[in-house]
């Protein structure tokens, strides 16, 4: 096990003469400058660790799994589960401020330990995230504009016919990428409905899908980046891919962006957090949800802007001044997903074609298994315009697979085919994806 730093206490430079006119005195850190605690191995933790690093921090991560992705890069991994109060004890223990890279973690334990003044985003803040209908809730009293919504109390179909059709019913908790969300378009779909605690939602004709990355310092700082348009595989109800910036008018921006800044006020977020919107028909703009971190949407960044959103995270929870968010290049982020019908050792397929493309750059996160829709990677593709960035990202697309050494067609029956070849004109999402 690597010797840990200790918690390093921080100390001010001296200056020969006093100057006439009094200016703040510069601070000198010793390293390594801070010790980071990353609660979740997974690929947002990997590319926050990097990020670490990168700046000079200590990085720990707590995770299930051992040599999770995060913990390939980390200086300490302990290997527990998200809700081991020893494992979350020893990680507090080694860090100066701790952080998530997964919202399902245990809050009460966080919320009752003597050390979770260190834990940024606020272990409240998460216990609220993590109830979507609690989320939901919150956001509606403090102004914000969102679908029209109901907790589910009886599982009859009264219920959903009171409600009125077509809706989608979501899981309160614990879903994700598809998981926990089902569009129930009238009767006939109600054998389809989910089981367990969950709420019900309008139907929403949406023209796009909107999110803003908005960080906020421990100083009440705060900055947004530019907004992005997400589209979304329609059947595997998960992110495919990210334009930046979308494809709206500059006042429907301006307005998206001043929503996610009072999104993130009203909740008293620190860190970077990925508010997610839809765009109606109508031009209405309607917050979906929030994610309390680093997010699928916010990838691009790494290349495409002057500070990628795991360095402003970093910045955000330790006090430190937010980075440019600037766009650099216009950008497409492409999701790896594994090949359905497909798990075990990945293998990929067309690495050497897709890097044969100006200003592709790949993203493989290590994970040791592959499975039918899982996120594997990513790949983002950077063009002098939106259009070229697109075009070239379709091209990669279509090169570029995950696949797995096991075939398992009667594992992945009802899922789209992740192999489909799209055209530029980037249609194919769903409305209401999660």
């Amino acid at each position: 096990m690597p010797k840990l730093p200790k918690a390093l206490p921080h100390f001010h430079g001296t200056m020969e003469e006093k100057p006439k006119n009094p200016v703040r005195m510069m601070q000198a850190r010793r390293f390594p400058f801070f010790r980071i605690g990353i609660i979740g191995g997974g690929q947002l933790g990997k590319m926050m660790a990097q990020e670490a690093k990168k700046m000079g921090f200590f990085v720990t991560v707590l995770d299930p799994t051992p040599a999770s992705p995060a913990g390939q890069i980390a200086d300490l991994e302990i290997t527990a589960g998200f809700s081991d109060e020893e494992g979350l004890r020893k990680l507090l223990a080694t860090s100066d401020v701790a952080t998530y890279d997964i919202e399902h973690v245990n809050t009460a334990f966080l919320k009752a330990c003597p050390e979770k003044d260190k834990i940024r985003p606020a272990p409240e803040l998460l216990e609220i995230i993590q109830d979507k209908f609690r989320q939901r809730e919150v956001l509606k009293r403090g102004g914000i504009p969102v679908p029209r919504f109901a907790p589910l109390e009886e599982d009859t179909p009264e219920a959903f016919w009171s409600f009125g059709f077509p809706l989608v019913q979501k899981a309160r908790r614990g879903g994700y990428d598809g998981r926990g969300v089902a569009i129930l378009r009238g009767e006939e779909d109600l054998p389809k409905r989910l089981r367990g605690p969950s709420y019900l939602e309008e139907y929403v004709p949406v023209d796009r899908e909107l999110a803003v990355l908005v960080a906020r310092s421990t100083t009440g700082e705060i900055r947004t980046y530019p907004v992005v348009e997400m589209i979304f595989e329609k059947r595997a109800h998960i992110c495919d891919l990210v334009l930046a910036p979308a494809r709206i008018p500059e006042e429907v921006a301006e307005r998206a962006e001043e929503l996610g800044r009072k999104c993130v006020e009203l909740l008293g977020g620190v860190g970077i957090f990925a508010v997610e919107m839809f765009l109606t028909e109508s031009g209405e703009l309607l917050v979906n949800e929030i994610a309390p971190r680093p997010h699928n949407s916010g990838h691009f960044t790494i290349e495409a802007c002057a500070t990628s959103q795991f360095e402003e995270h970093l910045r955000a929870i330790l006090g430190l001044p937010l980075g440019s968010t600037r766009l650099l290049s216009p950008a497409v982020m492409v999701n790896l997903l594994g090949e359905e019908g497909e798990s075990g050792t990945p293998l990929v397929e067309g690495l050497d074609e897709a890097l044969a493309v100006e200003e592709v750059f790949f993203h493989f996160y290590g994970k040791r298994e592959t499975r039918p829709f899982r996120k594997m990677g990513h790949v983002t593709v950077l063009g002098e315009t939106l259009e070229e960035a697109l075009e070239k990202a379709f091209r990669v697309k279509n090169i570029l697979k995950v696949r797995g050494e096991r075939k398992d067609h009667e594992g992945a029956k009802g899922r789209h085919h992740h192999g489909e070849r799209f055209g530029p004109s980037g249609h194919g999402g769903g409305s209401q994806n999660p």
